[in-house]
């Protein structure tokens, strides 16, 4: 249903608003704009007039925010943001086919970037805009048109392919390995254990699948697979890190299995996107590619 033309203000009218708003001064916002302090002033007065609300409290020189302006400047500041970043993406592929993906950094640096060339050349057509997002997020309120995500099968108003499964192994420095002589979980157990906040129960799973014990199990804590992965290398400790993410270091030696106990993680790899994109062209070519790519390792 088309929304009636009162909600509907002039980009013009409301970027002279968001100026004004986000520097606080009429006279700052008309240089931004290149325009006279009036002529910002009347825009405002126009889109308050036209809206039927005030937005700015007025006392003498200065202008200050409504509770409701307040609230109504930042989410026409991120409506600009979009329609610039739509512009941004037609002006860069004025022919169509762009896909707006967010990927997890370790998998997207480690696994995806050096495959990238070889979709990009079957469809040269298409750019893919990526960002890194770490965890679940509302793509209504994101210009995004897919994720990688690793987790459940569960992301509510979103279709979701699986793209493959996880094996984890804890991994250490060779100096950290000697050191302690691994021979069981028990003796894994008693060394630093280095740990991702997006996984806090990753250890306690392991321990208890090898039969450690599992309680008040603490260490240093890592947001990303990168930087737990350089601490194990440096010797701070053990970590448990996805073996095709770490190929490279198990086969440099820079990294080493504490003990060859394996574990199959519990979530998986999906590519998802919201319902209302499962059509874009751009999206079904990356998905028919990707899956392809991982169809070996969906067990």
């Amino acid at each position: 249903m088309q929304s009636p033309r009162r909600f509907l203000p002039s980009l013009q009218l409301l970027s002279a608003f968001e100026a004004a708003a986000r520097t606080g001064s009429v006279t700052a916002a008309a240089r931004e704009l290149s325009l006279t302090q009036s002529a910002v002033s009347r825009q405002i007065k126009a889109l308050e007039e036209q809206l039927g609300v005030e937005l700015f409290h007025r006392e003498r020189q200065t202008i200050r925010l409504t509770a409701g302006g307040n609230i109504y400047a930042r989410e026409i500041r991120d409506a600009l943001r979009m329609i610039s970043t739509a512009s941004l993406t037609l002006k860069a592929n004025p022919f169509g086919g762009t896909l707006n993906l967010a990927i997890l950094p370790t998998f997207g640096t480690r696994w995806l970037a050096p495959r990238l060339p070889g979709f990009l050349n079957q469809h040269p057509g298409i750019t893919i805009n990526l960002v890194t997002k770490l965890s679940y997020f509302d793509f209504r309120l994101e210009p995004v048109d897919a994720a990688i995500h690793f987790g459940l099968a569960d992301w509510q108003g979103a279709e979701m392919s699986l793209l493959r499964s996880e094996t984890v192994v804890p991994a250490c420095s060779p100096g950290l390995r000697d050191t302690y002589r691994f021979e069981s979980a028990h003796d894994v157990r008693d060394a630093p254990l280095l740990h991702l906040t997006t996984r806090p129960d990753a250890w306690e799973r392991w321990l208890r699948a090898n039969g450690a014990e599992a309680d008040q199990v603490r260490g240093m804590l890592f947001d990303q697979f990168a930087t737990a992965a350089q601490a194990a290398m440096a010797g701070l400790g053990v970590a448990l890190l996805p073996e095709f993410l770490i190929q490279e270091e198990l086969a440099s030696g820079r990294l080493v299995k504490a003990i060859d106990r394996p574990m199959q993680s519990a979530e998986a790899y999906y590519l998802v996107w919201p319902n209302e994109r499962g059509s874009h062209p751009p999206l079904q070519a990356f998905r028919d590619w990707i899956l392809a790519e991982t169809a070996p390792d969906r067990s």
